[in-house]
């Protein structure tokens, strides 16, 4: 196992038995050598438990208890875990075919990478992949400080042990809806994040009762109350205070078709927030390369 370091995959299940099967098995079939799977089930009262037995040879632990949500399962599954690289995924989200095998490359080949987000993806309820977006977004801590974060696609994100831990080896339980951006908005705290022009994972836009569409307002202000917390330092102010003076001005041009202040805001956040370079592969050589497109 010495080339593949060991990679966590957390889920959390809460009466989802017409999606969790596929997640489970987009998480099975990857043929990845040094797999930890963990699946927490908030006391699911459908099929959800006779699912997860039919797999139950194949996990590093599984549980069945009331919880007290989402984040609550989450938690309880990291403090389970013992991977090098970590990651979770929810009950109606897949991963892309043999994508833990590329996390891998990427995380050993470059030391420096220690956050991860690949090209995002989306399912519809069949299972179909039915949208990519047209550009890849690359981003830093600044993005979520001036209040554009969508979206770090969670299912698409992994992250390497020892950045959980410098960020406190938690995620926040008490948050309903916005536990991921707050541990996001953490780790930006300690290192850039990556991305990569691979598909690694997929969220599936779903009918019925998908929480995080039902509730986007609870979501966004759940997020403003965790931006509330952020106390600035003076290097961030500056850099603050100089992007909405340049954004105040170039809005107002633009009114009069003078310039494009879309374009020349993403320069100025492009030169100014210390992006990292993008991961993408290098169809000669058969790898992946950090690079700029």
């Amino acid at each position: 196992m010495e080339n593949y370091p060991k990679i966590s995959i957390v889920t959390p299940n809460y009466n989802q038995e017409k999606y969790l099967e596929e997640t489970i098995l987009s998480v099975l079939n990857q043929g990845y050598p040094n797999l930890e799977y963990i699946i927490i089930d908030g006391g699911s009262t459908d099929g959800s438990v006779d699912i997860i037995n039919k797999y139950a040879d194949r996990l590093a632990y599984w549980e069945s208890v009331p919880d007290k949500g989402m984040y609550d399962a989450i938690r309880k599954g990291f403090e389970k875990s013992t991977g090098e690289i970590m990651a979770w995924i929810n009950s109606d989200d897949m991963y892309q075919s043999k994508s833990f095998f590329t996390v891998s490359e990427i995380f050993t080949k470059y030391k420096e990478v220690n956050w991860l987000l690949g090209f995002p993806s989306v399912y519809d309820a069949m299972g179909r992949v039915v949208e990519c977006p047209h550009t890849l977004r690359q981003w830093s801590k600044y993005d979520l400080f001036i209040g554009q974060y969508q979206w770090i696609q969670q299912e698409s994100v992994f992250w390497r042990r020892s950045l959980w831990e410098k960020a406190g080896s938690r995620i926040e339980s008490e948050l309903k809806y916005a536990g991921d951006f707050e541990l996001w908005f953490r780790f930006f705290n300690f290192e850039k994040l990556y991305v990569t022009t691979a598909i690694l994972s997929g969220f599936r836009m779903r009918d019925g009762e998908q929480l995080s569409m039902k509730q986007k307002d609870a979501y966004d202000a759940e997020i403003r109350s965790v931006l509330k917390t952020k106390i600035y330092t003076e290097e961030e102010q500056s850099i603050l205070k100089k992007y909405n003076k340049r954004k105040s001005q170039f809005l107002f041009l633009s009114k009069f078709k003078i310039l494009n202040a879309k374009l020349i805001l993403d320069k100025f956040k492009l030169d100014n927030f210390g992006y990292p370079p993008v991961i993408s592969f290098d169809r000669h050589e058969q790898c992946f390369k950090i690079g700029n497109l």
